[in-house]
């Protein structure tokens, strides 16, 4: 059936292609050197006559006035009485034909509304021309508000009998063009009823309109609407043109399988086809748009669409399409003949029958094999697309319900580490802005510890539901756990949507909960990062927040803090200095400077603080606060320590009785192991060093170390030895009164932000220090005041009771101790009242 069907539509073309004969005529083709003159209304027909005719390029080929052509008549000897002048259809608002013979000069005229009658198939307008050609003397055209004359094919003039023969021929072409449109539109309407596919919907657009630009191009609808000839059915010819590229552009896509065609291609498809349809309406629109580059945008649009058409069916059959061989079959005539009329309206090749004939038998043939043979095996084809696509989706959502499994944290139902690196990656692929935010569920240990494992997934549980409840308001927020007791959000958005979101984890800190009777309250530490104000990829952002939720937990927890770009460069600094500590040890660039602890009272110098230096042979002299905290965080701070403790007792050993006693810092890694007491009494021995010449600071941080037993008995140990204990920055921490009297601390060291404090009127830090100091004293401990710089600190600080003093006021931490006291101290002590 379909070879019969296939020799069938071969003897039409044959048909068409006899149909299609050029006829004879005697023609002027207006991309040779033409002739013209622009004249005003009221022109005679003398002055049309002697004109100023321009010719070949500066010819003018438009005017708000009559343009007049000048024609060629040699040509014109052989036509016999009754010929006919034939002129392409166009848009203007009048149009004269001025001929002059032996007789005189004979001129008339029509408007644009009154040439029903004056049609000829073929897009032509047809006018007779009584005297014989060769009594014709010359000839003029005239055009009132005429578009331009390169929209023009041809002017010619015929013998009326040849022009006959034409007109059956158009006639007959015709005649089997409309008896196939309609046939594919009757067959797809009426006997292919039913639920129709998209790609079906767009075809029966595309035959209807190609019908109707058929018959309008061709002059055929005069037919039934005489009035529908020159710059009328141009206007039409237009609108039509630009729906029908719009409808087939829309057909391909619709019908082309999916994935087969990027769908960044697609998306240019489908926009060339709106701005073919809306360019297609404009270029109707002569009396608002200009109608030269409105024709020629159109034609541009034509010609993308062709390439993106093109290029689309280049990729589908790499990728193994099918139903692109059934539209290549039926539709590569219809896009050929449309690039050569495309050429030919460009002006690239000669005006002539030939390419219009073709347009409409490949119209014809389109819509005939598409209709008969091809639209049958579309909708096979798209049923076994569909019964394709059905599988898929049901392998799809075997493995959407696998990769959800994979993704998803067991104890919460939130995401996990998995989940979170592919949203984060597929954010930052699209280039979205976003926040990070890293929780830490804050003494989780502890909860173990105390409530058992059960408590701590109970903890875990509570913070999950409490973060999923979060995309009620956020819809948009990716939450996942991706770590024992770390959670990340990832919150997509702007500032709003970012402040929404730290409040609502705000609210959280401090909520009760309960497990097994017990109740305590909920502590998050924070890191937030924005992406890509703070990285330019998801590593560095993880990065930068976990910076952040460290300056949080340092800074106390239960708190959100935000990355600042500072803490890099002191991240990478420190880094730095961890690769530098192990040679600085071999180089000897640890050194230790002193300062004089004094008698508040006296100024008598009771013993030092040795404080640790760096010498770096690149960044000068390092305070401890510089790197003392990554290098404890790292192995290589125990040697350091260990370094450091050797320093101080070399110096005892050397000049022990001059300095008294030296305090130094330790920290929790020092005294945390089961014979740390012993390896620090060894080091004494071993220098010689009585115990008593030694004063351990710990800080309150110390004390609440998870080895804080083992820590606690290494302290007692070593007081039992001798060795003097002192807590340090006393006041500003966790430390509670039950470490005062459960370990054995010798001295209290005051901070120096409350000694600091006593020269501000108000806040109640003398009050504050007042309490201190009569705390210390009335436990028997020694009160030392940290950081004392002024003579009216150290005379308040005195007054107050408290015993010890150390700061700027009595020596800068120097190599070598520096026993200068400032002897003005030693004034009789005054009474102290509340300021």
């Amino acid at each position: 059936m379909k070879r019969k069907i296939i020799w069938i539509l071969a003897l039409l073309l044959l048909a068409f292609g006899a149909l299609a004969e050029r006829p004879t005529t005697t023609a002027i083709a207006l991309h040779h050197p033409l002739c013209s003159a622009v004249l005003g209304d009221g022109a005679g027909d003398r002055a049309v006559m002697t004109a100023s005719y321009r010719c070949g390029a500066q010819a003018p080929t438009d005017s708000e006035d009559w343009l007049w052509l000048r024609l060629d008549t040699r040509g014109l000897g052989a036509l016999p009485a009754g010929w006919q002048l034939l002129v392409d259809q166009t848009r203007f608002d009048e149009l004269a034909i001025l001929s002059v013979g032996q007789g005189g000069a004979s001129r008339s005229t029509w408007r644009a509304d009154a040439l029903a009658g004056h049609w000829a198939p073929g897009g032509m307008l047809r006018f007779d021309m009584a005297p014989p050609g060769r009594e014709v003397r010359a000839l003029y055209l005239g055009f009132r508000r005429i578009d331009d004359l390169s929209l023009m094919r041809k002017v010619g003039a015929v013998a009326a009998p040849a022009q006959a023969g034409a007109d059956t021929r158009w006639l007959l072409l015709m005649g089997i063009f409309a008896g196939t449109m309609l046939s594919a539109l009757l067959y797809n309407v009426v006997i292919n009823t039913g639920r129709r596919h998209a790609f079906q919907r767009w075809y029966l657009l595309w035959v209807a309109v190609s019908f109707a630009y058929g018959m309008t191009w061709t002059n055929m609808s005069a037919l039934l609407l005489p009035d529908l000839v020159g710059p009328w059915a141009v206007r039409v010819d237009f609108v039509l043109v630009g729906l029908m590229v719009a409808a087939g552009n829309m057909f391909f896509y619709a019908v082309i399988e999916r994935g087969m065609v990027p769908r960044g291609l697609m998306r240019t498809g489908r926009t060339l086809a709106v701005l073919g349809a809306a360019l297609g309406v404009m270029a109707a629109l002569d009396h608002v748009f200009p109608p030269v580059p409105a024709d020629r945008w159109l034609n541009y649009v034509i010609a993308a669409t062709a390439v993106t058409v093109a290029l689309s069916c280049v990729i589908a059959v790499r990728r193994g399409s099918r139903v692109v061989w059934f539209y290549l079959l039926g539709w590569g005539p219809v896009i050929f003949v449309f690039v050569a009329r495309l050429v030919r309206n460009l002006g690239l090749t000669a005006q002539n029958d030939l390419i219009d004939m073709a347009t409409f038998a490949a119209l014809a043939f389109e819509a005939l094999v598409l209709s008969l043979a091809i639209a049958d095996r579309f909708r096979r084809v798209q049923r076994e697309l569909d019964d394709a696509r059905q599988r898929r989706a049901v392998d799809h959502a075997e493995a959407r319900t696998l990769r959800h499994a994979a993704q998803t944290d067991f104890l919460t139902g939130l995401g996990n580490r998995a989940a979170f690196h592919d949203a984060a990656g597929t954010l930052a692929d699209r280039g979205t802005a976003f926040d990070l935010y890293l929780i830490d569920v804050d003494f989780l240990k502890d909860v173990n510890d105390r409530l058992g494992h059960g408590g701590g997934d109970a903890l875990l549980r509570l913070v999950g539901e409490h973060l999923a409840a979060l995309r009620t308001v956020l819809p948009d927020l990716h939450c996942s756990r991706i770590g024992g007791d770390e959670f990340a959000i990832l919150c997509p958005g702007g500032p709003a949507e970012a402040e929404l979101l730290t409040a609502r984890l705000d609210a959280l800190q401090g909520i009760a909960w309960r497990f097994q009777g017990r109740e305590r309250s909920l502590s998050l530490s924070i890191g937030r990062a924005d992406f890509p104000a703070d990285a330019a990829d998801v590593d560095q952002l993880y990065q930068n927040a976990d910076l952040a939720l460290y300056s949080a937990k340092r800074l106390g927890r239960a708190q959100l803090y935000r990355y600042d770009p500072l803490q890099r460069i002191l991240r990478d600094l420190q880094t730095e200095f961890v690769r530098d500590a192990d040679a600085a040890l071999r180089r000897d660039e640890f050194c230790l400077h002193y300062q004089p602890i004094v008698d508040i009272g006296t100024g008598a110098v009771r013993g030092y603080a040795a404080l640790l230096r760096w010498d770096h042979p690149r960044h000068g002299l390092l305070p401890p606060d510089r790197f003392a905290d990554v290098l404890v965080a790292e192995r290589i701070g125990l040697r350091v320590q260990e370094h450091v403790l050797d320093l101080a007792l070399r110096r005892l050993q050397a000049d022990g009785d001059r300095i008294g006693q030296v305090a130094l810092t330790f920290t929790a890694a020092q005294l945390a192991g089961s014979r740390s007491a012993e390896a620090v009494l060894d080091r004494l021995a071993r220098y010689g060093v009585p115990p008593a010449r030694l004063c351990i600071e710990i800080t309150e941080s110390v004390l609440l170390d998870r080895a804080a037993d083992v820590i606690a008995a290494t302290l007692q140990r070593l007081h039992a030895a001798g060795v003097c204990i002192t807590l340090d920055g006393f006041g500003t921490g966790a430390a509670s009164l039950a470490h005062l009297r459960r370990l054995p601390i010798d001295r209290i060291k005051l901070d120096r932000s409350f000694v600091a404090g006593l020269d501000s009127d108000g806040g109640g830090t003398l009050e504050i220090v007042r309490a201190i100091v009569g705390l210390g004293r009335g436990l028997r401990k020694t009160v030392v005041a940290e950081g004392v710089e002024t003579r009216a600190q150290a005379l308040v600080l005195r007054d107050l009771g408290c015993d010890l003093a150390q700061g700027l006021r009595y020596g800068r931490p120097a190599l070598l101790p520096d026993a200068v006291v400032a002897q003005e101290d030693r004034a009789p002590p005054r009474q102290v009242g509340a300021r």
